[in-house]
């Protein structure tokens, strides 16, 4: 027995010593302290001595991480994965520069179509890099990874993963906004959606008189009519003799101006047997329309033949057949002569600056015409 334990072993023998109960304690807890490292250092002991771990063997799952540390990650995900333009996560596809540099589809062809107004080549905000719609490619991987993160719901206010938030939105939430079946005959109630069974049931407008619905029945027959009209017009017109179409390719070019300015130009094209050329501008020819959040554009049609009497003409233009730009048709009319030769600029019916910018970001826009030759 070593010295210091025949000392403990003394201090615990003395009669009527005051601390013997507790020397005995202390020598006991040492005794499982020692205890316990030695079993720790035998089952180390063990598991180094054992046999090496398997390469093929699957890894182990992972440690679930605290709520408080996963609040945190999603943090940290959601300034990686953002639009380097906007900071905002993208909500469709998403686009990447050859260094890797995110960015949202809205904010990529807002880049190309600024380009394409100021004649520069368009570069990454973040790295200068050129960037193009051949240049870029989408990324995946990242449009997947966003779809998974959780967002809140604007009426609930609860969390649910991206990809399916829409429907959420749309079709199960409980306080989504929502209208009176009764609208149509002029019930103006919105309100949760948990509410519209009480609302419906104590709405007044099913009780409402013959007359009072003839009134609001008048104002939605003028609006469909409005509709019809223009769907009829295209019917007459397909009833003429002379038709002709044609698919368009509106190709950039600058003015000769100080200051240039962006303009578009078909190459010269041949319908109803005459020679004709389409012509667009942006914003009217303001001077700096990369300056404008909204943007349009406007066209005008040439006749560039000789003609020995008036030509009377109606024409329209519509998207083409590989373009996903939405075009609302509208019908145009002009009398061309050796005189009167072109036609003013007339707006082309995109939905709005979205559209428009889409357009601009193009190589080239591709639309299809129409021109129908009214008989005399």
């Amino acid at each position: 027995m070593s010295s210091l334990e025949e000392r403990d072993v003394g201090v615990a023998a003395a009669p009527g010593s005051s601390s013997a109960g507790l020397g005995v304690g202390a020598v006991g807890a040492a005794v499982e302290a020692v205890a316990g490292v030695a079993a720790m250092q035998e089952e180390v002991g063990i598991r180094r001595e054992g046999p090496e771990p398997d390469p093929d063997e699957p890894p182990k799952k992972r440690v679930k991480v605290p709520e408080g540390e996963s609040g945190k990650l999603e943090e940290r995900l959601y300034s990686v994965l953002c639009c380097t333009v906007c900071l905002d996560l993208p909500k469709a596809s998403v686009y990447q520069c050859t260094n890797g540099h995110l960015m949202c589809a809205g904010c990529f062809i807002h880049l190309l179509a600024d380009s394409r107004l100021k004649e520069e080549q368009a570069t990454c905000p973040n790295c200068r890099c050129e960037i193009s719609k051949n240049l870029c490619c989408r990324n995946l991987a990242v449009e997947k990874a966003v779809s998974e993160l959780p967002t809140e719901c604007t009426f609930c206010l609860k969390q649910f993963p991206r990809s399916s938030l829409e429907r959420h939105q749309k079709e199960e939430c409980q306080d989504r906004v929502t209208q009176c079946k009764y609208k149509r005959i002029g019930c103006p109630w919105q309100g949760p959606f948990h509410e519209l069974p009480a609302h419906e049931s104590e709405c007044s407008h099913p009780t409402k008189t013959g007359t009072e619905l003839m009134g609001i029945l008048g104002e939605m027959d003028q609006n469909h009519h409005r509709d019809m009209q223009l769907y009829n017009s295209i019917f007459s017109l397909l009833c003429y003799e002379k038709i002709g179409f044609t698919e368009v390719q509106f190709r950039p070019y600058r003015t000769d101006d100080f200051i240039t300015r962006l303009y578009y130009e078909t190459p010269r094209f041949t319908v109803l047997n005459q020679t004709w050329v389409l012509k667009a501008r942006v914003n009217d020819s303001e001077r700096n329309p990369n300056l404008s959040c909204k943007r349009t554009l406007s066209f005008q049609l040439i006749l560039k033949s000789k003609v020995n009497s008036s030509l009377e003409c109606s024409f329209l233009l519509l998207k083409g057949p590989y373009d996903d730009v939405r075009i609302k048709p509208v019908i145009h009319h002009h009398s061309f002569s050796n005189d009167a030769n072109e036609t003013d600029y007339v707006p082309l019916p995109i939905s709005d600056s979205v559209e428009c910018n889409k357009l601009l970001a193009a190589k080239n826009i591709n639309l299809r015409l129409f021109i129908f030759q009214v008989q005399k």
